[in-house]
């Protein structure tokens, strides 16, 4: 069962090999949507939209800049005249103490988690209302919900913060329009951004908090996305969503 079928997704920051987008990317197309992957580097978005095969396509788009987000909509539509699906991936973070955060920071990584969501789901707003369905999953993290993680500093516990309260202030206006807003929030999930970063000492740590005992996968949180975009969710908008491997259990 393709749960996905004939359906037209746009995920943002899908790129890098081993990062969450890619692995929605991949699982998205094999439950038989037609994906738009987004980022920064034109080249590597196309080579990781020929990676999933025939039929997607790559664009470049700074999340932060209202202009290119509009751009890379109206590409989507204009090929494939409609929007199901839009997935909030892009962001970034910095592993900085409070006083470190100078002002350049603070607008790095506000600017491309939080501004950069709240502007791709205004260009795709018009074209889910116009069709009265689609669902916007955006990436959240358990430094929002727990504040602070393992390297995130206190503006990206803020950012992702942001994403919550942004996705239940759309959800509720939007759920008249039929259109669904949710959030996950990932817990340890090993990436190219957790490659290399622990020591051993640190990795063992972190792992002792977690009751499965494990990191997480790309894979689990494009399950979940999967879930969230498809009519399996068809009831749940406003929600935020724990990939975390009990790590949050209180």
């Amino acid at each position: 069962m393709k749960l996905l079928d004939g359906r037209t997704a746009i995920i943002t920051g899908a790129a890098s090999q081993r990062g969450l987008g890619r692995a929605t990317a991949e699982l998205f197309a094999a439950h038989g949507a037609r994906v738009a992957v987004l980022d920064l580097d034109l080249g590597a978005a196309e080579a990781a939209a020929a990676a999933l095969g025939g039929g997607h396509m790559g664009l470049a788009c700074d999340v932060t800049d209202k202009d290119q987000c509009d751009a890379a909509v109206a590409r989507v539509l204009d090929a494939w005249g409609r929007i199901d699906v839009l997935v909030n991936n892009a962001g970034i973070t910095q592993p900085l103490r409070i006083l470190e955060i100078a002002p350049e920071n603070y607008d790095a990584v506000l600017d491309v988690n939080l501004r950069g969501t709240l502007y791709m789901t205004q260009a795709c707003i018009p074209a889910m209302r116009d069709a009265g369905s689609g669902s916007v999953v955006n990436m959240s993290s358990v430094s929002a919900q727990r504040g602070g993680g393992i390297f995130g500093g206190p503006h990206y516990s803020a950012a992702k913060a942001g994403i919550l309260g942004l996705t239940k202030a759309m959800a509720r206006e939007l759920a008249p329009d039929g259109v669904r807003v949710n959030a996950i929030c990932p817990g340890f999930i090993d990436t190219d951004i957790t490659a290399g970063k622990l020591s051993d000492d640190q990795r063992a740590q972190v792992l002792a908090g977690i009751p499965m005992g494990r990191a997480g996968r790309a894979s689990d949180v494009a399950g979940c996305a999967l879930f969230l975009a498809s009519d399996l969710s068809a009831y749940c908008t406003g929600t935020e969503v724990d990939v975390n491997g009990g790590s949050l259990i209180h």
